[in-house]
C-alpha cells in the first residue's frame, strides 16, 4: 500500500504543477503584451482666408477609431501679410511670405515622416468672391501655389477654393469635435460614442462671409441646406447656410460705400460707427472695388481718388446705418425666413460662435456666455467712447481693428438678433470662445477629420513576453504532462481498487 501512495503523491504533486504553470504562463502571455502603436501620423492644413492665411499641422495616432483619426492640433502660425486673394495681380510673391510658417513646420514635424504628411490647402469666401470676379486670376494664384509646394517635402493634395456649406460643416464638425460630443475616453481608457450627448451648433464670422450650422429639432425635415455627415460610424444631418458679402470686412465696406451713397459731400463723409474724432483717408477701390459693393458704387466712380472719413461715434445711429445693411423685406414674413429670403429653421440648443464673433466679443470685455442686455449697454458704453479713450481700453490697440469694433459689435447684433432670431431666452446659449485646450476652432480642424476618413489605418502591432512559437509548445507539454499524470492517477486508483477486493476475497476464505 505504501508502494502505491508514494507514486499518487508525486503525480498530484507534477498534475497540480502544469496547472499552476499553465495559467501562470496564460495571465502573462495575456497581461504582459505590449501594444506597440505604429506610431503618429501629420497632416498641414492651410486655411486661406480673406483676410489671412493661417498654417494647422495636426497630428493622430496611425490606429483610427471607426475610421477617423483621433487628430489634434500641434502646431499654429499666421502667415504674415493678406489673404491669398489679395495676390490677384502678382500670384509670385505668394511663395516668401508661405516660407515662414513651412520651415516652422518642417522643424515640428519628424524629417523622415515629410513626404508621407499630406497637406492641403482651403480657400474660403475671399477666393470664391475672387473666383466670381475674375476666375482667370483665382486659377493663377491656385497655380502659384500648386507650383510653391512642388518644391516641398510634402505629399500635397491640391489646393481648392471650399463652398460656404463645406465651410460650414467642417466649422460645427470641429466645435463638436473638441468639445467631445463625437468621442470620450471610458474607464478602460477606450474611445467610444458619448451617451446622451447633445451636439452644439457652430457660428462662424469670417472677413468674406458668415456661416451658421446646427442640428434643427427636426433634422429629417428635407431642408435644402441640411447636409449629411457620417463620422465615427454615427450619422448626422446638419442644416448648415453660408451668407457670402456678411463677413466682417465685406459687410463693413458695404457700410462705407452706403455712408458715401448718402453724403452730399465726399470731401468728409461722417461716420457714426468709427469714435469719435478719428478720421481717416480711404482709396474708394478699398470699399468700392468689392464685388460685394457693386451695387452702390457711385457713377463717379475713380478707384484710387481718396474719401475722407469722420467718426461721430454715436451708437444709435450706427444701429440704424447697419440695420440696412440687411434684407429683412425679401421674407415677406414667412415663418422661419429671417433675412435674404433664406430659409432656416428655429435655433436649438447650445451654439459656439468663434472667429470674428469671439474677437469682437473680446474688445467688449466680455467673455463666454452672458445675457442680452450684458452685450447691448457693453456695445453702447464702447460706442460712445472718443478715438483717445479706445487706446486705454482696449488690451491690443491696433488702428485697422480698433476703430471697427463698435461696428463689428452692431453688425454681429444685427446679424444674430434680426437674422437668426436669437433672442433674450437664448442667447445665453451662445458660446463665445477661440479654443478648447490648445486647439483653436476653425473649419480647418473639420476638414482634417473629413480627410482623414480617406487615410488607411495602420494595424496595431503586439509584442508578446513569450514567442507564439514557444508558448503554444510550453502550452502542449504541460497539457500532455497534466494529462498524463490524470490517466496515472486513473490507473493508480484502478490498482488500489482491485487489492483491496482480493484482500477482501481472502479474509471471506480464511478457515475455521
Amino acid at each position: 500500500r505504501m508502494l502505491t501512495r508514494t507514486p499518487s503523491v508525486v503525480t498530484q504533486v507534477f498534475l497540480l504543477l502544469s496547472i499552476v504553470l499553465v495559467i501562470a504562463i496564460a495571465v502573462i502571455q495575456i497581461n504582459q503584451q505590449q501594444i506597440l502603436s505604429p506610431g503618429l501620423k501629420y497632416g498641414i492644413v492651410l486655411d486661406a482666408g480673406s483676410s489671412r492665411t493661417t498654417v494647422y499641422a495636426y497630428e493622430w495616432p496611425a490606429e483610427k477609431e471607426n475610421d477617423t483619426g483621433v487628430v489634434s492640433q500641434t502646431f499654429k502660425c499666421i502667415v504674415k501679410g493678406p489673404g491669398i486673394s489679395s495676390y490677384e495681380s502678382n500670384p509670385e510673391a505668394l511663395a516668401r511670405p508661405l516660407d515662414n510658417c513651412l520651415n516652422k513646420v518642417k522643424q515640428r514635424i519628424p524629417v523622415h515622416l515629410h513626404k508621407n504628411t499630406s497637406v492641403y490647402l482651403g480657400a474660403t469666401a475671399g477666393m470664391r468672391l475672387l473666383r466670381l470676379q475674375n476666375e482667370t486670376a483665382a486659377n493663377e494664384v491656385l497655380a502659384s501655389i500648386q507650383n510653391y509646394f512642388r518644391a516641398q517635402p510634402f505629399e500635397f493634395r491640391g489646393a481648392q477654393i471650399i463652398t460656404g456649406p463645406e465651410e460650414g460643416v467642417y466649422g460645427w464638425i470641429t466645435a463638436n469635435y473638441l468639445m467631445g460630443n463625437f468621442l470620450e475616453k471610458n474607464l478602460w481608457r477606450r474611445w467610444v460614442h458619448p451617451y446622451g450627448k447633445e451636439t452644439v451648433g457652430a457660428l462662424d464670422l469670417g472677413g468674406a462671409s458668415t456661416q451658421i450650422s446646427f442640428i434643427p429639432e427636426d433634422s429629417q425635415e428635407n431642408f435644402n441646406s441640411t447636409l449629411p455627415v457620417k463620422l465615427y460610424g454615427y450619422n448626422y444631418n446638419v442644416y448648415t447656410h453660408s451668407f457670402q458679402c456678411y463677413g466682417r470686412d465685406e459687410a463693413e465696406k458695404r457700410l462705407l460705400a452706403l455712408l458715401l451713397q448718402k453724403s452730399n459731400t465726399s470731401s468728409i463723409v461722417d461716420n457714426p460707427c468709427y469714435p469719435q474724432d478719428y478720421n481717416t483717408a480711404l482709396p474708394m477701390k478699398y470699399f468700392s472695388g468689392s464685388l460685394c459693393t457693386q451695387s452702390l458704387r457711385p457713377a463717379n466712380y475713380y478707384p484710387n481718388q481718396l474719401v475722407n472719413f469722420h467718426g461721430t461715434g454715436d451708437p444709435g445711429l450706427c444701429q440704424e446705418m447697419v440695420s440696412l445693411l440687411f434684407n429683412f423685406t425679401a421674407c415677406r414674413d414667412r415663418e422661419e425666413c429671417p433675412f435674404n429670403g433664406i430659409h432656416q429653421p428655429k435655433v436649438k440648443g447650445n451654439f459656439v460662435a468663434f472667429s470674428g464673433f469671439y474677437y469682437t466679443i473680446n474688445a467688449l470685455n466680455l467673455s463666454g456666455h452672458f445675457s442680452l442686455a450684458d452685450f447691448n449697454s457693453n456695445m453702447r458704453f464702447f460706442c460712445s467712447q472718443s478715438w483717445a479713450q479706445l487706446r486705454f481700453m482696449l488690451p491690443k490697440f491696433e488702428e485697422i481693428h480698433a476703430r471697427s469694433y463698435c461696428f463689428s459689435a452692431n453688425f454681429i447684433y444685427y446679424l444674430l438678433v434680426h437674422g437668426y432670431n436669437f433672442d433674450a431666452e437664448t442667447w445665453p446659449q451662445i458660446h463665445f470662445q477661440k479654443e478648447v485646450g490648445n486647439s483653436s476652432i476653425a473649419w480647418s480642424l473639420g476638414y482634417m477629420l473629413s480627410l482623414t476618413n480617406m487615410i488607411p489605418a495602420e494595424g496595431k502591432l503586439i509584442q508578446l513576453p513569450l514567442k507564439p512559437s514557444l508558448f503554444a509548445g510550453l502550452l502542449i507539454f504541460l497539457t500532455a504532462t497534466a494529462l498524463l499524470c490524470l490517466l496515472f492517477l486513473a490507473y493508480l486508483c484502478i490498482v488500489s481498487g482491485n487489492q483491496k477486493n482480493i484482500s477482501r476475497v481472502e479474509y471471506v476464505f480464511v478457515p475455521e
